[in-house]
């Protein structure tokens, strides 16, 4: 891409920036008490994109997410609507307070500023090739760092990435710092790009912005006077070295990731116990193994252990002694399993190895004892490195005890004899339709695995029983005999705990790491809790969900799947940046739990802090912090009566106006991993703090209408990551593709929950075409005075397709940014919209030429569809055609009516005119090989198009079938079985056989791409009369002398009459004239005018038109300039003179050509019926008048 276009470019944006900033445009207020009509029609739309956290710089995958609310604020605008895109900066939380905790540490340690290791010093010199976000750990650096140093990564070299001085890094110890420092890098970026935001609006969270820190207070009062607010130990995902629990925005990895309960199975140790253990003797002593299927441990034939573990035997709070992997006796510790908080103390730490053939006593199962043995793919980060074995139903289970069975050297190697594992087969304990009471036995029989080295062939058969075990599953053994096993599961649990045999555990589903590099673990806290998932509160929130605008089944599907089975969510932690919780100031309010309905205080903001984004000055209203009392909250966000307080009543009433105005919300964005948590939640806090009135109950419903989830972005189709290098932020993409240029690629890259492809060709692609369009459109404007002017009643053929090609444009973009489908929308508003312009130029150069009143259309339709996404360029064109006033302001365009008839036709010509072309390269190709082989080569120089008015009859009939047969519901035809079936009854077509099935495969593709007109019978224009209308931009594209059309009934070669159909034209191309024709000379007498007399042909049966377009051609005569024939009366041989007709007669335009005997004949209705030699020379003059 040239530096120089790019940067005339954004010479453009920051200009249109420049006046949208003094014009004020986006700055939005709800209507004034006086507009009573426009307050009650609420013609508005109000949208907003979750407060990105201020730990960093704006990035390109923040940039695709807002573009979707931002794009449709653009659209709604055209539409007329009031529009709101409000945008604050999100402070709350872990992640800040522990970078600048950690750049504290790291001076203390090494000074200030630091002197790191010399490894890291130099990794961070290499790492400097573009900035990271400061509060993550990317794998790059610390996979350097860590690895050569020995230590973990530095956060003062992270941020020395960023381009920082020490001298300002050491500023960021202060966590206030951050605060100060990122929220106007993020405004000054997003500007640059164009965001359509009222910044009067934007705020920061925290206890800093005293105004915010009351909202949330209020907030919080209220959901806990609700009862939606609960206080109780509960299971959380904890962070050890923060000492609290870790949400999912407090995360370095592990977002979404939630505490997963086992049952703890205890399988006693039976003296006497191995030497390791043997200063256990005489103590209860339980190997502990966490499974998720306790039903099944009437079927246990013994317990797996990887013989290199590492374990631990320690004490829990009843006196008995635990062995697991360590990391689970630390998960356990946080479970009160332990008599201290937290803290594991080993009694003894032992191998693997060391308890091999230990002998056992589990519960439920019908074995008095069953025994210890190895298993290699035991992993030490999952479950509790103790596996209990239930062969019968694992498919795991039963190829390890076959492979220890019948491997004499294995059990020889780890101790094990013979009787520890021959004795043992799988139990029969459920009963599987299908696969029997020994499911995993049957599908391991099946698939014929052979070991458990066969992990492919184990996976399906896990597939075959786990799932259809649990829903189609009965017991067959013990209590719950005759029960279904997903009624069953939870009662043996029950069971085996009250009998003390098992206990309750659990752990991250996954590995989770805190933003201070801890890995988490779960642990039992006395915590505030937000009760999601309590029945009633679900309920209601299930049906604020069934009225949310979603865009996508998948995104409601997950908003069903959430909503099953999130419940409890921990809200408060002990330290951090945040709220402090009203009424227990010892705890702050996690970042998740300060963000769900804040969406309602953006529209009071602007009139409480005036713009000043901490709040510390006071806005237009002059009210105080400290004026924000909870029933003032209450009147602004619930209404009823005036509150008491010294607040003016209009200012509260002017505060209320706004709410009730903007709300409710229209439109929320999101990227869909924010679907399982934040989205969810938003949705729980409204329905609590809005209950009534409900959808149902009418106006003032304040629920949500609309959200938006879209897919992750990549970049050139690789994950988007600071630690490979593949990352962009906000600015470099707006330094590199200008901001319109990053906006079009942006809505190129994806609408749908797939991740979305930003690639940079395309966004320098965009940008040269937008460039393109810029220039197009000022050639166009001053060359319009050379350009036709006709009004839609003098309309050609060309025109009436191009204005239908922008009607249809309008109407599909309007589709498709309805529908927030914006890839769509640019591909039918933009680039197809370009397309069309590009073929009427191509056309209208072999006709008439262009029409500047349906080329000023077109640029301004184009202008106005391309705004919601590319608004700089739109600004600057709209002002290039003397638009006084912003587009901002302008209105959708209106679409007339389509004719969809007349659009059929002009993409027919398209089609076959790309399949000519096609033919006769093929040709020349052909031609050119012949002639290197020293054969003669001639460029064809005509060409024949036949043409065929309907279908050959046994295709004719086939099609008749099939239009019988075609299932309108499914849009499908029955399968080729059937249908060869019914055409074999037809008996005409017996003889065709042999071609019916390739012809019904054919008519089904295009069934897939054309839809139902696949069938038709005929076209629904007549295909000759388009072509003939267009032999002139024909013969141009395919630089050929003359073209012929002629019905294939007419053509010599039987192969053309059989195969030519309706919509398919064959092209025949020849080096001689597919008609007789005589040369003949064409004399211009004018003076003074750059058109002389030229030789032409004339061909036997041209029209008028065909000769004149012919001379034009030949004498450069512009096609949009009128030409006169006319017919010399005696020898023309003399010097014709300017200015005397005598001698001449004009042609008619109804005249027609024939050539006989070498001489030309001429019919000219208009001079009488009779046809007169024409002579050798014609005579023709042009309109020097006409543009």
């Amino acid at each position: 891409m040239s530096f120089a276009k790019r940067e005339a470019i954004r010479e453009i944006e920051k200009e249109v920036q420049r006046r949208w900033e003094q014009e004020k445009v986006f700055e939005i207020d709800a209507p004034q008490e006086e507009e009573a009509e426009e307050l009650s029609t609420k013609n508005k739309y109000f949208a907003t994109f979750p407060y990105p956290y201020m730990n960093g710089l704006m990035h390109l995958g923040h940039a695709f997410t807002m573009s979707k609310a931002e794009f449709a604020v653009g659209y709604q605008r055209l539409k007329g609507k009031r529009c709101l895109f409000p945008f604050a900066f999100h402070c709350t939380g872990m992640p800040i307070k522990a970078c600048a905790d950690k750049l504290t540490r790291e001076m203390e340690e090494f000074g200030c500023p630091p002197v790191f290791p010399e490894a890291a010093a130099k990794d961070s010199e290499e790492d400097k090739a573009g900035p990271v976000d400061p509060t993550k750990t990317p794998k790059k650096v610390k996979s350097k760092v860590a690895a050569k140093s020995g230590a973990e990564v530095y956060q003062w070299l992270l941020m020395r990435s960023l381009g920082m001085s020490d001298e300002q890094i050491k500023l960021f110890a202060d966590s206030m710092h951050w605060l100060g420092y990122f929220p106007p890098q993020a405004k000054s970026d997003l500007q640059s790009l164009g965001l359509r935001v009222d910044w009067r609006r934007s705020f920061i969270t925290t206890s800093t912005n005293p105004f915010y820190d009351s909202f949330v207070r209020w907030q919080f009062i209220t959901l806990k006077e609700r009862g939606k607010i609960k206080f109780g130990k509960r299971h959380t995902i904890f962070s050890p070295r923060d000492g609290q629990p870790s949400m999912d925005h407090d995360r370095a990895s592990g977002e979404g990731v939630g505490p997963q309960e086992y049952t703890l199975i205890k399988m006693r140790v039976l003296e006497p116990f191995p030497e390791k253990l043997s200063s256990l003797a005489g103590q209860p002593v339980f190997l502990v193994a966490a499974t998720l299927r306790p039903e099944t441990m009437y079927g246990q034939t013994n317990c797996w252990l990887h013989p290199t573990i590492n374990y631990v035997a320690f004490r829990v709070t009843s006196g008995e002694v635990f062995v697991a992997t360590m990391r689970a006796a630390t998960n356990m510790a946080y479970q009160g399993f332990t008599e201290e908080f937290g803290k594991v103390e080993p009694i003894t730490r032992l191998k693997g190895q060391d308890l091999m053939g230990l002998p056992l006593k589990a519960p439920l199962t019908c074995y008095n004892v069953i025994y210890t043995l190895p298993m290699h793919t035991i992993k030490e980060n999952k479950g509790t490195g103790v596996v209990t074995s239930v062969p019968s139903d694992s498919p795991d289970d039963y190829a390890a005890l076959r492979d220890v069975q019948r491997k004499v050297e294995l059990r020889r190697k780890f101790g094990i004899s013979d009787e520890m594992v021959l004795p043992f087969n799988p139990v029969p304990i459920i009963n599987i339709p299908g696969l029997g009471q020994l499911s995993a036995v049957t599908a391991c029989d099946q698939l014929k695995v052979n070991s458990q080295n066969d992990q492919q062939k184990l996976e399906k058969a896990k597939e075959m029983t786990y799932l259809k075990g649990f829903y189609e599953g009965v017991l067959t053994v013990g209590e719950y005999t005759g029960e279904k096993v997903q009624e069953a599961k939870k009662k043996v649990q029950a069971l085996m705990v009250s009998q003390g045999e098992a206990a309750l555990y659990q752990e991250p589903e996954s590995t989770v790491v805190s933003r201070s590099g801890d890995v988490c673990v779960v642990a039992l806290c006395d915590q505030w809790y937000l009760d999601y998932g309590e029945p009633s509160w679900k309920a209601e929130t299930q049906k604020v969900l069934e009225g949310v605008r979603v865009y996508s089944d998948e995104v409601r599907h997950n908003f069903d799947v959430t909503l099953d089975w999130l419940h409890e969510h921990a809200c408060s932690r002990s330290f951090g940046l945040g709220t402090l919780i009203p009424w227990d100031e010892q705890y702050v309010i996690e970042s998740l739990s300060d963000s769900t309905i804040y969406m309602a205080y953006y529209t009071v903001a602007y009139l409480l802090q005036g713009g000043v984004v901490d709040g510390s000055a006071q806005g237009p209203l002059g009210i105080k912090p400290g004026q924000m009392t909870r029933e003032v909250w209450d009147y602004v966000f619930f209404g009823g009566d005036l509150p008491a307080t010294d607040i003016p009543p209009k200012a509260l009433q002017q505060l209320r106006r706004e709410f009730c105005y903007w709300y409710p919300l229209d439109l929320r964005v999101s990227g869909k991993d924010l679907v399982q948590n934040h989205l969810t939640y938003f949705l729980y806090n409204h329905m609590a703090m809005w209950p009534r009135p409900t959808r149902e109950e009418g106006a003032g419903c304040q629920w949500p209408c609309g959200i938006r989830a879209n897919g992750h972005l990549l970049l050139n189709s690789d994950k988007m990551a600071k630690s490979t290098g593949n990352f962009l932020t906000v600015r470099q993409a707006v330094n590199r593709f200008s901001a319109d240029g990053t906006r079009l690629a942006l809505a190129d890259a994806g609408d749908t929950l797939e991740d979305a492809n930003f690639v940079f060709e395309m966004a320098d692609g965009g940008l040269l075409r937008l460039y393109s369009q810029l220039e197009w459109v000022k050639e166009m404007i001053g060359t319009k005075d050379t350009m036709r002017n006709d009004a839609p009643a003098n309309y050609t053929y060309q025109d009436r397709v191009f204005e239908n090609e922008m009607n249809r444009a309008i109407w599909l973009t309007d589709q498709h940014y309805e529908n927030m489908l914006f890839r769509e929308g640019i591909k039918t508003g933009f680039y197809d919209l370009q397309a069309a312009r590009d073929r009427y130029r191509d056309i209208s150069a072999a006709g008439d030429g262009m029409n500047w009143q349906l080329i000023r259309r077109f640029i301004e339709v184009l202008t106005l569809l391309l705004c919601p996404v590319c608004p700089h360029i739109s600004e600057h064109l709209w002002t290039l055609l003397g638009k006084s006033e912003s587009i901002m302001s302008a209105r959708w365009p209106e679409a007339g009516k389509v004719d969809l008839t007349l659009l059929k036709e002009s993409e027919y010509l398209t089609t076959v005119t790309h399949e000519f072309r096609v033919r006769l390269k093929k040709m020349m190709d052909m031609r050119g090989k012949k002639s290197a082989r020293s054969e003669t080569f001639s460029r064809p120089e005509y060409g024949v198009l036949y043409v065929a008015q309907a279908y050959p009859e046994w295709q004719h009939r086939t099609l008749t079938k099939l239009r019988e047969m075609y299932n309108e519901a499914d849009s499908s035809l029955p399968p080729n079985k059937e249908v060869l079936e019914a055409l074999k009854s037809c008996d005409f077509l017996k003889g065709h056989m042999k071609k019916l099935m390739p012809f019904v495969q054919h008519v089904k593709e295009m069934l897939a791409e054309k839809g139902r007109e696949a069938l038709d019978l005929t076209l629904p224009f007549d295909e000759r009369a388009t072509l003939e209308r267009n032999l002139n931009y024909l013969v141009r594209s395919l630089d050929l002398k003359e073209i012929w059309v002629e019905e294939a009934t007419m053509s010599p070669d039987a192969k053309i009459r059989e195969d030519c159909t309706p919509g398919k034209p064959l092209s025949v191309f020849t080096s001689s004239a597919h008609k007789a024709w005589v040369q003949v000379t064409a004399v211009n007498p004018q003076k003074c005018v750059p058109f002389f007399t030229v030789q032409t042909p004339i061909y036997d049966g041209d029209a008028l038109t065909r000769v004149m377009d012919r001379i034009r051609r030949t004498s450069g005569v512009p096609m949009n300039v009128k030409v006169a024939l006319q017919k010399y009366q005696k020898d023309a041989r003399s010097i014709p003179v300017s200015g005397d007709d005598s001698g001449v007669l004009g042609i008619g335009s109804e005249s027609s050509f024939a050539v006989r005997d070498g001489q030309v004949l001429l019919t000219d209705p208009a001079n009488g019926c009779e046809a007169t030699p024409l002579g050798t020379h014609i005579r023709y003059t042009v309109d020097i008048g006409q543009p």
